[in-house]
């Protein structure tokens, strides 16, 4: 893409999705540093192969190419295998939403508790779990666009969003001991 109209157009629809690429990529690697790789490859592929695009939803098309070349980072880094990578708890920060902003230290300790054990819980998901439910619930995508992006039937995703939710829910629901 040596044209000018091009690159512009590319910085104007692409750039905005950066972060949001960024954050599914450190969602499947666990780790920044590979999520930084992963977005700057992916960030190429798309630059390069922008040609293609066809105008309908740069964000969509975007993360689809960061989950593409998550894969190929990923069979070319077993040895990196995400599900048995240790959990960064700094680098996956959730905004809370709590109506009650108690910023007593009871009420920020009781928060960041509760962050660590969703965070520990999604990423112990599998990943086809893992990655419609972060598309989901903390990209707000719509089934039709994860549709797009992961590359299966919306009936699909719906089953995996249930199938993950599930398993989260199991995950997160009280012990004994903690009642």
């Amino acid at each position: 893409m040596a044209d000018p109209v091009s690159a512009q157009r590319f910085e104007k629809l692409v750039l905005p999705h950066m972060n949001s690429a960024f954050n599914v990529a450190r969602w499947l690697t666990h780790n920044d540093q590979d999520a930084q790789d992963v977005v700057q490859e992916a960030y190429l592929r798309a630059f390069r192969f922008f040609g293609g695009f066809r105008g309908d939803d740069a964000r969509a098309w975007l993360l689809s190419i960061v989950r593409n070349t998550f894969y190929t980072w990923y069979q070319q880094n077993r040895g990196h295998a995400p599900d048995t990578l240790e959990f960064e708890e700094d680098m996956h920060s959730l905004e809370t939403s709590i109506a009650d902003h108690d910023d007593s230290p009871e009420a920020m300790l009781i928060r960041s508790q509760s962050q660590k054990r969703v965070h520990k819980a999604l990423q112990s998901l599998r990943l086809e779990y893992r990655e419609v439910i972060v598309l989901r619930e903390l990209e707000e995508l719509s089934y039709k666009e994860i549709a797009t992006i992961v590359g299966i039937p919306m009936g699909t995703v719906m089953s995996r969003l249930g199938r993950g939710r599930q398993q989260l829910a199991a995950l997160l629901a009280p012990t004994d001991q903690e009642v």
